[in-house]
C-alpha cells in the first residue's frame, strides 16, 4: 500500500534514530576479561593501544584466552618497556610491533612482574639494556634461573633497585617506577607517568580476572591498590591482564578488583572459621558477583589456600 509523505517522513525519522543509536550500543562494552564475551575477535591481537603521544599499551592473547599487557614508552633516544610476554616468539612479535611506531632502540626494561607469562621471552630483548627490578623479584628470577633449561632460559638482571622509587628521564617524559607494597608477587613494580597521568600496574591489577593468589600477599595486595588509588596525577590505570580501559572506567575497574580481593579474603576467612577441610571449603565457597569472573574455577581454590596461609601467619 502506498505511503503518504507524512508516513515516509516519520519512517525516515525512525530509521535515523536507530542508525544514530547503533554506534552508541556498539560502544557499550560488557565488563569482562573474556574477548569473546566482550566482542573482540582474537584476530585483533596483538594490538597497540595508544595512551598518549609517546605511550602505548600492548595487548596480546595468552592461553586460556585473555590478554597479557605490556607498557611501551618512547623516549628521546630510546624506548622503555614494562613487562614483556610469555614466550620468545610473543616477545619478539612485540619488539617487531614497536619498530612500526619508532626506529629507536629498547634501552630500559621494568620487571613489573617476575612471573613467566611476563618474563619467559626476556632473552630476546636487546643486550645492554638497563633493568629496573625489585630485590624480591630479582631473588625469584635467580631461583627460576637455577631451574631453567637451554630451551627456556631465564634472564637475571645484574642488580636490583634500591628504595621504593626510581625515576627515569626519557627526554620526552618522566617515568617514576614505584613499589607500593607486596601484592601479586611480592616484588610488584608499577610505572607512573605523572605528566600523562597514567599508572601501569602490571599484575597488581587484573581487570575482571578472579584474583590470582599463587604467590600473593592478600591483605597487603588490597592495601597496595588503595595506595595506587590515592596517588596524585593518575587518571588512567593500566592492568597487567584484562583489557585496557578509558580513564574513568579504569578507576572503576580497579576499585572493583580491590573489592574482589577483599571479598575473597572475607569468604576464605569465613570458611576457615567453620572448621571445614580445604576440599569442603572449596565446594562450599560462595563468590557472589565474582563467580562469573574469568578463571574463577582455576583461581578460587588457590586463593582460599593462600588466605588460609596468611591467617595462619605462614607468609613471610
Amino acid at each position: 500500500m502506498p505511503t503518504s509523505p507524512l508516513r515516509r517522513a516519520l519512517l525516515g525519522v525512525t530509521w535515523l534514530s536507530l542508525a544514530l543509536a547503533a554506534p552508541a550500543a556498539a560502544r557499550a562494552q560488557i565488563r569482562t576479561a573474556d574477548p569473546a564475551v566482550r566482542g573482540v575477535p582474537l584476530s585483533a591481537f596483538p594490538r597497540l593501544v595508544k595512551l598518549s603521544k609517546h605511550v602505548y599499551g600492548y595487548e596480546e592473547i595468552r592461553q586460556p584466552g585473555f590478554t597479557t599487557v605490556s607498557l611501551i614508552v618512547i623516549g628521546k633516544d630510546g624506548v622503555l618497556i614494562a613487562d614483556a610476554q610469555g614466550s620468545a616468539a610473543a616477545t619478539q612479535t612485540m619488539l617487531d610491533r614497536i619498530r612500526t611506531i619508532t626506529p629507536l632502540p629498547v634501552k630500559w626494561y621494568v620487571v613489573g612482574s617476575d612471573h613467566g607469562d611476563h618474563t619467559a621471552g626476556n632473552h630476546v630483548l636487546p643486550a645492554g639494556i638497563t633493568w629496573v627490578v625489585h630485590p624480591t623479584s630479582l631473588a625469584q628470577l635467580k631461583r627460576d634461573s637455577a631451574a631453567a633449561t637451554a630451551a627456556r632460559p631465564v634472564v637475571v638482571p645484574p642488580t636490583a633497585m634500591s628504595g621504593t622509587t626510581q625515576t627515569i628521564d626519557l627526554g620526552t617524559t618522566e617515568v617514576v617506577v614505584r613499589f607500593l607494597g607486596r601484592a601479586h608477587t611480592g616484588g610488584d613494580l608499577m610505572v607512573h607517568l605523572p605528566r600523562e597521568q597514567i599508572l601501569f600496574m602490571s599484575e597488581a591489577f587484573l581487570n575482571r580476572v578472579f584474583p590470582a593468589m599463587r604467590s600473593a600477599y592478600p591483605s597487603e595486595w588490597a592495601r597496595a591498590i588503595d595506595a595506587a588509588l590515592a596517588l596524585e596525577r593518575v587518571k588512567r590505570f593500566v592492568p597487567g591482564h584484562g583489557f585496557i580501559e578509558k580513564a574513568k572506567r579504569s578507576r572503576e575497574e580497579l576499585v572493583a578488583f580491590r573489592d574482589a580481593i577483599t571479598a575473597v579474603i572475607a569468604e576464605a576467612t569465613r570458611l576457615r572459621t567453620t572448621g571445614l577441610t580445604f576440599d569442603a571449603a572449596v565446594k562450599q565457597a560462595q563468590w557472589g558477583p565474582y563467580a562469573t569472573w574469568f578463571l574463577v574455577d582455576q583461581q578460587a581454590p588457590i586463593a582460599i589456600r593462600r588466605v588460609w596461609q596468611e591467617l595462619a601467619g605462614e607468609l613471610r
